[in-house]
């Protein structure tokens, strides 16, 4: 299969610059597979699990949430709010935050406080969902 140029990103720095053969991730508008050849692509990233097939045929999971995606003839570019690796997953603190994130949503007095806590919650449950 044929590669492209494939590098993540976020705010804390790189998380892979290299080969790929082929990157999956959750857009706003769900799933999306990035191929060699993909016409050139803008779109935001929703919240949901990444994976990476690297050059060699190996697949990394990840947890990704927010960002953006581009799709230029030169790269395909992940700018990711927070990208977390499958293996980097702390699971004790990933079902901490799912805990907690399901008692702000009993105790949220209004919309803004439920729907903050509707999406740490969903972070949570992809990050225990990758992690495992």
């Amino acid at each position: 299969m044929s590669s492209f140029h494939l590098q993540i990103v976020t705010p804390d720095g790189a998380f892979f610059d290299g080969p790929a053969q082929r990157v999956r991730v959750r857009t706003i508008g769900g799933d999306v597979a990035i191929l060699a050849g993909h016409i050139p692509y803008v779109t935001a990233l929703g919240i949901g699990e990444a994976a990476v097939t690297t050059e060699d045929g190996t697949v990394r999971k990840a947890a990704a949430n927010g960002g953006m995606l581009s799709v230029t003839s030169e790269m395909v570019r992940v700018v990711a709010t927070t990208f977390e690796w499958a293996e980097d997953i702390d699971l004790a603190r990933a079902q901490r935050a799912k805990e907690k994130a399901e008692e702000r949503i009993k105790k949220a007095q209004n919309a803004k406080d439920l729907e903050l806590a509707k999406v740490k919650l969903s972070r949570a449950l992809v990050r225990l969902n990758v992690g495992k």
